[in-house]
């Protein structure tokens, strides 16, 4: 049996109940494009593999890796990338596989809310996430404007995804046990975004979001001024947090008009 390793977040999942429910949810199908992050010691793996004819799975930790590779050698579907899931290319392994990816996993605490982003990123190569979180992870992704939970990676997430909680799981359902609830929960990508999205996006969530005390007339100051906040219908004096999703990217599109503008006028200066 291997060893728990603090530095990898890790936590196996052991009940038999919670994995029937996150395979249930999968429903994975025989054609399905099926990976797996962080496997662990392939709970969840073995359950999916019944499933499904081909599986792809990250595991970082090499003693896991070698642990599965020993258990799982006589099902020639199981593909094994001993990798860190937040630099591996799913792109790449999509087209090797010929369509978008179905992604599962009881994911690593210590690196979800990164690992989410870097998921994000390659969206194209993605359809959707059966995932297990920290609890408040998945409380701050599906927050509504107004609420504490509501912040950067809600409003990342937005226009690229639908998102549905499915159940919490107890501490008493890993080895060891986390300090925190888990949940499971379903990340649909979007064939289109909901809203469209500048290229500022980002650095304009990112910087509404920094020091989330800050009125939206102070958070932005550089981006967007308060005349350009208010010609988007929004009141300077709001915070981050007020705001819907799409607001941002008003605020985005402005600034990057504001942005092409001066360059034009600097352009023409003599």
């Amino acid at each position: 049996m291997s060893v728990t390793r603090r530095r990898f977040g890790q936590h196996f999942l052991h009940d038999r109940g919670a994995i029937e429910r996150i395979v249930a949810a999968v429903a994975p199908q025989p054609t399905d494009r099926l990976v797996e992050i962080g496997p662990g010691r392939g709970a969840i793996t073995t359950a999916l593999l019944g499933c499904t004819d081909s599986l792809d799975a990250i595991e970082i930790d090499r003693d896991l890796a070698e642990q599965l590779r020993r258990q799982l050698a006589d099902r020639p579907g199981f593909h094994l990338h001993e990798a860190d899931a937040l630099k591996f290319d799913l792109a790449a392994l999509a087209a090797r596989r010929g369509g978008p990816l179905r992604v599962v996993g009881n994911l690593p605490y210590n690196i979800s809310t990164p690992l989410l982003f870097r998921l994000l990123e390659q969206r194209d190569a993605v359809s959707d996430l059966h995932v297990m979180l920290q609890k408040e992870v998945v409380d701050r992704m599906v927050a509504t404007p107004g609420s504490k939970d509501f912040g950067r990676l809600t409003v990342m997430l937005a226009p690229y995804t639908e998102i549905s909680r499915l159940f919490d799981v107890s501490p008493d359902a890993f080895t060891p046990p986390p300090a925190v609830w888990s949940t499971v929960v379903r990340v649909q990508m979007r064939s289109l975004p909901a809203f469209e999205v500048p290229p500022g996006f980002a650095r304009l969530v990112a910087a509404g979001f920094s020091q989330r005390r800050k009125t939206l007339r102070n958070a932005l100051r550089g981006l967007v001024d308060a005349a350009g906040i208010e010609s988007c219908g929004i009141d300077p004096g709001s915070r981050a947090e007020t705001l819907a999703p799409a607001d941002f990217a008003r605020l985005a599109a402005h600034s990057e008009r504001d942005s092409v503008a001066h360059s034009a006028l600097d352009s023409e200066s003599p």
